[in-house]
């Protein structure tokens, strides 16, 4: 890569994009509002305003950029460059994102690259992150629910129509707990953020004692952070639900390898900080059940590169996109 890209993270809330350079470092970056409520021409506006702004503050000019990588939530047709279905972004449902920015942008001959931003972080920790040494990783994205993105030979895998990486959506228990996909026994039912609050509310509903029975009576909330705190802090059920969610994952991480083969599975997001409370049971988990030989020879760990994955990853993709199609 010889040339620095943009890379525009789009989230619900927040719009972040950043000037990286060919080593994959970010050297300017912004964040501003969304602004969903306004609409889906004043939110393409607002990503091309942010996009001019790191550029400038950069102090290059557009030649000197190769390529605009955008990191969208959703199912997309990354063909037409259209956003299809985003929860979080219903106002951009049908948009031709990719060709809106373009438009916004007014550079003729710049590339915009639309990807999925699961796939985009994915990418971003392949070039810059905890996967720079590999060429095949998988990566779980744990949150409010859980997504995923596949690199095979260094490239992202987008499936037949564009819609591989949907990791939280293996059945993992036959029956199981309704998902909000409509399926039941989801990865995501069991072991995202929301998933642990709820298990961990079952098992008080149960009799389990915890220091978050208090708070979930009285109504406050209680977010994936607060069982982690418990659970630091000794927190007996807390640390109990923390260490069954690893050992969902651990199902999860089975799975990819048996099909996949590859050389790392990584766990990115703010459940990462539970740290080796989580790791642990993970690993483990994934041994106990994976061929010995395959597990011998899969890395499993947390991502490195933090909300920083999906920007990186979204330049770093289009400037390879760019120069492929190019060449």
């Amino acid at each position: 890569m010889t040339a620095c890209a943009i890379g525009i993270d789009l989230g619900g809330t927040f719009i972040k994009a950043g000037v990286v350079n060919e080593s994959g470092k970010i050297v300017t970056r912004t964040s501003v509002p969304t602004g969903v409520s306004d609409g889906a021409e004043a939110v393409v506006q607002r990503m091309a305003e942010a996009a001019d702004q790191v550029r400038r503050d950069a102090n290059v000019a557009w030649n000197g950029v190769g390529a605009v990588g955008i990191g969208s939530p959703g199912v997309l047709d990354l063909k037409g460059g259209t956003v299809l279905i985003s929860p979080n972004l219903v106002c951009l449902q049908g948009t031709n994102l990719r060709g809106a920015v373009e438009r916004s942008l007014g550079v003729e001959g710049l590339p915009v690259v639309l990807e999925n931003d699961a796939n985009a972080a994915a990418y971003g920790e392949k070039w810059a992150g905890a996967g720079s040494d590999v060429n095949t990783l998988i990566m779980f994205t744990l949150g409010t629910g859980i997504g995923g993105g596949i690199i095979l030979d260094g490239r992202i895998w987008h499936g037949t129509h564009g819609f591989a990486g949907e990791l939280g959506h293996m059945s993992i228990v036959a029956d199981g707990a309704p998902c909000g996909c409509g399926n039941r026994g989801c990865v995501e039912a069991y072991a995202s953020a929301s998933a642990m609050v709820r298990r961990l509310r079952e098992a008080i509903e149960a009799g389990a004692e915890s220091s978050l029975g208090k708070r979930l009576d009285s109504g406050e909330p209680v977010e994936g952070k607060h069982v982690y705190e418990a659970a630091v802090a000794g927190d007996a059920a807390a640390q109990g639900i923390i260490e069954e969610t690893g050992r969902f994952l651990g199902v999860a991480a089975t799975n990819v390898i048996h099909i996949f083969n590859p050389e790392l599975v990584l766990f990115a997001g703010g459940m990462t900080g539970a740290g080796d409370m989580l790791l642990n049971p993970i690993r483990e988990e994934a041994e106990a059940r994976t061929f010995e030989a395959a597990f011998q020879r899969a890395r499993v760990a947390f991502a490195e590169l933090g909300n920083d994955a999906g920007l990186i990853g979204a330049a770093g993709w289009a400037l390879r996109t760019s120069e492929t199609s190019a060449s």
